[in-house]
């Protein structure tokens, strides 16, 4: 955004102007709530879901729009239920509902994290029949799927398809094609890619370089790396932090965390801010090789630069501390997080949920399974499984059977082994009881 001078004025005159001028009202800038997207966000169960919807429709003649269906239509993929999704789809087209190039960007990304990519470019080629734009955006998101889906060959095909499709690729879509064949170790590929990014004038980018960087950084080639960050430089593209932090990496693989850090500060001196990246390439160099109070002493440093960690600085101290039995510590972690304003993510509880399990805690383990849940975070069904025989064997039925609870309220299966020992822990003992869930369990399959 600009900001222009304001010329000078008298003041009487402008005065004058404001005093003259019809009033208008003022429009409130808050939009009236859509009833029906307001209670889909308390909807948990998914089978509400489309309930919700169409009771919407029975009472009142209350008729859906664009954000009612791209809010279900989210909902439903994040659950992965496609079949009623795919129905939602046929009714925008029914309805001759107009719908944003956003909604269709999202799906294609579900369907891929899902695995079913053959739907996300189904998808992507039918965007046209609902009458939506498609912009370089969508086929950005679709490259990205195929390749996230090591479906590089589709990707390319796609790739060199462009100009028939009617889009001139950006540096976007140079960069995920570069990233692919670097994904498959082809270096020779990805210079081709970038050579054809020059020949069509698309300028490079930061990451266009960064991505090539990484490529050498994760060999340990400092030498190849360097050159390329050099390159960047001679090409007029100013490194960022992640720039840096990739050399430092590389540095610090091959033992040369002294030199790591120095670069950290040689960055400032060029004028570029050392970022939590490049703090977290030395914590977890750090952590890695078992030096937890020198890493512990970077989040000081932080607080001294005032820059403010984050969720993945804490959990990198976690990690490492798990590794090493040390999940008391890693627990302590947890608190000053909270503590400190933080909330724990999904993979903080995980790490320490299976850092006690490993190490025979399962009570301490369901006090932190227990915390996860009520913040709405999901443990792995390995886990699950793993804290009930451990609680079995502990005799803690009444605890195992309550993991059990919580595990079929998510709709996940445990596996045969934590059916068994719930079911020989229950019998007192008895194998036949165990025989015969097994029985059950393995004819339902």
């Amino acid at each position: 955004m600009s900001f222009l001078r304001k010329p000078h004025c008298n003041y009487t005159v402008l005065r004058h102007y404001h005093r003259q001028r019809p009033h208008k009202p003022t429009k409130s800038l808050l939009r009236k709530p859509i009833p029906f997207i307001a209670d889909l966000k308390d909807i948990r169960n998914p089978d509400e879901l489309l309930s919700v919807f169409h009771h919407h429709c029975e009472t009142g003649g209350f008729k859906h729009d664009y954000p009612s269906y791209s809010s279900l239509i989210y909902k439903l993929a994040r659950k992965k239920n496609f079949v009623a999704v795919e129905t939602l789809l046929q009714q925008l087209q029914l309805y001759n509902v107009k719908c944003k190039e956003a909604l269709f960007i999202g799906l294609m990304q579900h369907y891929g994290k899902s695995g079913y990519v053959d739907k996300a470019i189904e998808l992507f080629r039918r965007m046209p029949s609902f009458d939506c734009y498609r912009s370089l955006q969508s086929l950005n998101a679709i490259l990205n799927t195929l390749l996230e889906n090591g479906r590089f060959d589709d990707a390319d095909e796609m790739f060199k398809s462009c100009s028939k499709m009617g889009f001139r690729p950006n540096a976007v879509s140079f960069n995920i094609m570069i990233k692919g064949w670097l994904g498959k170790g082809e270096w020779e590929g990805a210079r081709k890619v970038f050579d054809k990014m020059l020949e069509r004038e698309v300028e490079p980018t930061v990451v266009t370089y960064n991505c090539q960087v990484g490529f050498w950084s994760k060999k340990g080639e400092f030498t190849k790396a360097k050159r390329l960050f050099d390159e960047m430089i001679s090409k007029g593209k100013k490194p960022n932090a992640v720039s840096y932090a990739l050399l430092m990496e590389t540095l610090c693989s091959t033992g040369k965390f002294k030199e790591a850090k120095k670069m950290m500060f040689d960055m400032e001196y060029q004028g570029c801010k050392p970022r939590l990246v490049n703090y977290g390439v030395l914590m977890n160099d750090l952590a890695k090789r078992g030096n937890f109070d020198e890493a512990r002493s970077l989040l000081l440093e932080l607080k001294k630069r005032r820059i403010k960690p984050d969720v993945v600085m804490y959990n990198i101290l976690i990690n490492h501390l798990c590794k090493e039995s040390k999940v008391e510590e890693a627990y302590k972690i947890l608190v000053e997080m909270q503590v400190n304003g933080f909330e724990p993510n999904a993979a903080t509880y995980r790490m320490i949920v299976d850092g006690y399990c490993n190490n025979g805690k399962f009570d301490e383990g369901l006090k932190v399974l227990n915390a996860m849940l009520t913040s709405r975070h999901c443990a792995l069904l390995e886990t699950f499984c793993c804290l009930i025989i451990g609680l079995v064997n502990n005799g803690k039925m009444d605890d195992a059977c309550f993991v059990m609870g919580e595990m079929m309220k998510r709709r996940m299966s445990p596996d045969l082994s934590s059916w068994e020992a719930l079911v020989t822990g229950t019998c007192g003992g008895d194998r036949s009881g165990s025989l015969l869930v097994s029985e059950a369990v393995v004819s339902s399959v």
